[in-house]
């Protein structure tokens, strides 16, 4: 086994949290960074938003969190747990919630750094500005507290990247937008349905966001319009909703605020809400070109974890998306504690590079575009597997990847009563919660 390492973990949230854990127990030493005043990231509900709704302008005030206040979970409590520390947090009435709502996950969350000690590894108010690397086996971090001017350097032996990727909006270029005169927001900013009271609403996007908002925008809005460029979207009006349709793509935006849909509905709109995902942003890495972020590709990373050249002394957890995301966290986070402590053995680079380039001639061939360089989804279950694999565990439990695709199933067309229907059509997830 190597020698014992000092090891920056960037973040606070899930990804970080659980970093910080096996990094822990594997003897190294831990500096966890958070820029908030508490841990658990995304999950820490903050009702403020950004000066731009947008989440655009550069010189904006950031708001880190992106939660509404009704948010409750699209997977179950058990795909809400980690490998070994389930999810057994009650709500305000007692509760045991088969989807649990924000507040509960953050507990969750608060609970599990508790348990495992991590808490007094924190630095919280401690924002990361540069992380360099220096003399090719020292990485330089520079942070500053409270947002504040003066900034102090410490040196590591290795930096873990768990800074997330929903903070910086990725916005709909439509057509016509630019002379658009309505209003716009990204759902980044979208905390109540207030302020959307007796609107014309356009909502772009055809995901969880996306679904939630529109249900519950449709409760006081006067219109409400889901747009999705899904080929599998119905085009309908919703039954149980007598303001609320779904269209396909949006076709034009035009200046008088009307805006057509390719299935021919021409609306003339209030407000547009982007629930078009997230971008990811490492401004503080200086990196001399390694790593690069184009397209949403971050990269190269083998196996979304390791640039091939800076492994392993450089990682990043939690970059995937779209799957059984804190049990895939859970399995990255040991595996780089594994490779820092040398109890897994990394390819060679040459190696690591060549199964990269192979992965992005799979897309290519298979006309996957770059923007879902990380999106797991219908090939998690075999990388939930591998990474299993990697750190001498089981693979992952067949009825929680069964769980994870009857969802994947269901949401594209029935998100009203999704949580239902797969309660419905598999009773037995009760039995396993």
């Amino acid at each position: 086994m190597a020698r014992p390492l000092k090891v920056a973990v960037i973040g606070a949230g899930v990804a970080g949290l659980t970093t910080a854990r096996y990094l822990k127990s594997e003897g190294h030493q831990v500096v966890v960074y958070e820029k908030s005043d508490q841990i658990g990231g995304i999950w820490v509900y903050n009702p403020e938003i950004e000066s731009d709704p947008l989440g655009i302008d550069p010189n904006r005030k950031i708001v880190h969190g992106s939660l509404y206040n009704s948010l409750t979970t699209n997977l179950p409590r058990p795909l809400m747990r980690f490998s070994d520390y389930p999810f057994i947090v009650k709500n305000k009435d007692g509760e045991l919630m088969d989807f649990p709502g924000h507040e509960e996950v953050l507990i969750f969350l608060n609970n599990f750094a508790r348990d495992f000690g991590i808490l007094e590894l924190v630095r919280l108010n401690c924002e990361v500005v540069r992380v360099e690397l220096k003399n090719d086996d020292e990485w330089m971090v520079e942070s500053r507290l409270n947002g504040g001017l003066n900034c102090s350097e410490e040196i590591f032996e290795a930096v873990v990247v768990c800074n997330g990727h929903n903070t910086q909006p990725r916005v709909a270029d439509l057509p016509g937008i630019n002379n658009w005169k309505g209003k716009q927001i990204h759902c980044h900013n979208y905390r109540v349905p207030g302020p959307f009271r007796d609107q014309v609403v356009v909502i772009i996007g055809g995901a969880s966001s996306a679904n939630d908002i529109s249900l519950e925008i449709a409760e006081v809005a006067k219109e409400v319009h889901l747009s999705s460029r899904f080929p599998e979207i119905e085009v309908k009006k919703w039954e149980t909703y007598d303001n609320l349709w779904q269209h396909s793509k949006v076709e034009y935006c035009y200046e008088n605020g009307e805006i057509s849909f390719q299935d021919g509905a021409l609306v003339a709109a209030d407000i547009i809400i982007h629930c078009t995902g997230y971008n990811y942003y490492l401004p503080f890495l200086k990196s001399n070109g390694i790593i690069t972020v184009d397209d949403n590709r971050v990269g190269p990373l083998y196996k979304h974890v390791f640039p091939p050249k800076l492994a392993p002394t450089l990682s990043f957890v939690g970059i995937t998306r779209v799957a059984i995301n804190f049990i895939m966290i859970d399995l990255q986070a040991k595996w780089v504690a594994s490779a820092l402590s040398g109890k897994v053995i990394l390819p060679s680079e040459e190696e690591m590079l060549a199964d990269v380039e192979q992965y992005y001639q799979f897309m290519e061939e298979n006309g996957v575009p770059k923007h879902h360089t990380h999106t797991l989804d219908l090939h998690m279950h075999e990388y939930l597997d591998w990474l299993a694999a990697q750190v001498g565990l089981p693979p992952v439990e067949k009825q929680l990847k069964e769980i994870f695709y009857k969802i994947r199933e269901i949401l594209p067309t029935s998100w009203v009563k999704f949580r239902g229907k797969l309660l419905e059509e598999m009773p037995w997830i009760t039995t396993i919660l």
